[in-house]
């Protein structure tokens, strides 16, 4: 059984319709996790994530959609398009990495050889996110988009961040 896309927008909306008069605080959620946010709907993205979950055998990263409830509110946070989902991005330590820096600590946090590739730290930013940006600009016409996600096991839904708490006004 699969959950559509449209089903969890329409949860999504109707939360955010429910909590309106409550103050929503996504730094309670991330406190001493590392987030990887990601785009919900993009089949390179979920594929990405796939890895990662399969590679992080110790447990370093939690994860998020960036159209999730935690994702809207940390992208509002730090004064970021809430509708542009070009880039994944790391929360940890109250700061944001975006893009090829982003990709690169992922990498740093996997378990075997993976951590290499943070070798890459030394090449300039702007030509790291040249490369990110054209694969970011093109992820949906060459590996498409999904309307369907994997439904996870409970172990790994605990893992995945949804939601926020709400505190009232």
């Amino acid at each position: 059984m699969s959950v559509t896309f449209n089903q969890i927008k329409n949860k999504l909306e109707t939360t955010i319709q429910n909590q309106e008069t409550k103050k929503m605080n996504f730094q309670e959620v991330a406190n001493n996790k590392t987030v990887i946010l990601f785009d919900g709907v993009c089949n390179l993205c979920n594929s990405a994530i796939n890895f990662v979950i399969d590679k992080d055998t110790n447990n370093n990263f939690y994860f998020a959609s960036l159209q999730s409830e935690f994702g809207q509110a940390l992208l509002a946070h730090f004064g970021r398009n809430t509708a542009d989902f070009d880039s994944m991005i790391v929360y940890e330590n109250g700061k944001i990495k975006t893009k090829s820096t982003a990709a690169l600590r992922i990498a740093a946090g996997l378990s075997g050889g993976w951590k290499f590739f943070s070798v890459f730290k030394i090449v300039p930013t702007f030509l790291r996110n040249a490369v990110y940006n054209l694969i970011a600009k093109n992820r949906y016409s060459w590996f498409g988009k999904k309307n369907e996600c994997r439904i996870p096991t409970p172990e790994l839904k605990a893992k995945f961040i949804e939601q926020l708490p709400v505190k009232p006004i």
